[in-house]
């Protein structure tokens, strides 16, 4: 098995995309809601492989299941690509390509939170791919958002083209999913067209945001309470009809909104009781605090009340 591959859990309804293997032989799989499962390799059946050394033919395990990775036929598509292209089994080099009649300027910015880095700022001119940078595929869920903008050259007086940018986060279960042929470089990998469905940028906007005279209202929210029972029979009373996929997403909205709201509150401490269960609750929730940077620390919290099925947060 390898990171990509399209699994299904053998005790349960639910499929998707493997996202880690670590090495005493647990995975996490990431099913279509975008919510991760854990589970040991015998617990899971592939449905199809996600990639062979430079896009192989896939092979089909399973019978009578369509292939996810049917090959997307791009190469010869006018438009703005950005494209992962395999070097190796694990490293891939990123491209933008451009194959439209126009000159663009491009900047590419990898997002973190509040902060960004340049990764590339410069002219990408008609028919050319430039290259951004490489890319491990195994630390794929520690990929930034990337940022990219575009600005169309007008060299004589004509209609003008709107900027405009895209915000790129990949889930794995629609990443392993985009293989096709990438424009120009006319190779194989995972290739996403940028210049449909694109976010125009608004100039006046950008100047009004960069007014700093501007007056910001002052935003009040509700303190939640010290501590919130995330169990479902808590949370709704029509829980019998709901899937576990369901209930989990009820669950991590709750408990998503009562540490922004505690946070935003200026609360010292919080706890979640999320009970023990199979554990994907309290991972989802770890994973989520270990993100924010205003939280001092969390951990298991009071065995002798909620056993260890709470979580502690302690807010800097």
């Amino acid at each position: 098995m390898n990171i990509g591959d399209k699994v299904r859990l053998l005790h349960g309804n639910e499929q998707g995309v493997i996202v880690k293997i670590s090495a005493s032989g647990r995975v996490e799989v990431e099913i279509e809601d975008g919510f991760r499962i854990p589970a040991m390799k015998n617990e899971i059946v592939v449905i199809s492989s996600a990639e062979k050394q430079y896009f192989g033919e896939s092979k089909e395990i399973v019978a009578d299941q369509p292939s996810s990775f049917s090959k997307i036929k791009t190469s010869k598509e006018d438009g703005l690509f950005l494209a992962y292209l395999p070097l190796n089994d694990k490293d891939h080099s990123i491209y933008i390509s451009n194959n439209t009649d126009r000159d663009y300027l491009l900047m590419a910015t990898e997002v973190y939170g509040g902060n960004g880095q340049t990764i590339f700022s410069g002219l990408i001119k008609k028919k050319i791919s430039q290259k951004l940078g490489e890319k491990s595929i195994h630390d794929f869920e520690e990929w930034p958002m990337l940022l990219v903008q575009f600005f169309p050259i007008h060299p004589k007086i004509e209609k003008m083209e709107p900027s405009f940018e895209r915000r790129l986060k990949f889930k794995a279960s629609s990443f392993f999913k985009s293989r096709g042929t990438a424009p120009i470089l006319d190779k194989s990998g995972y290739v996403f067209k940028l210049s449909d469905q694109t976010k125009e940028i608004d100039i006046q906007k950008l100047n009004e945001q960069l007014n700093t005279e501007k007056t910001i209202p002052v935003i009040k929210f509700q303190k939640p309470p010290k501590e919130i029972d995330l169990h479902i029979e808590q949370l709704t009373k029509d829980f019998s009809q709901m899937s576990n996929t369901e209930m989990l997403r009820l669950q991590i909205e709750t408990f998503e909104k009562n540490i922004n709201y505690a946070i935003a509150s200026g609360m010292d401490e919080i706890t979640f009781i999320h009970g023990i269960g199979n554990g994907v609750l309290r991972k989802e929730i770890h994973k989520y605090l270990s993100h924010l940077g205003n939280i001092k620390y969390f951990q298991d919290t009071q065995k002798s009340r909620f056993g260890y099925g709470a979580t502690l947060v302690r807010i800097s």
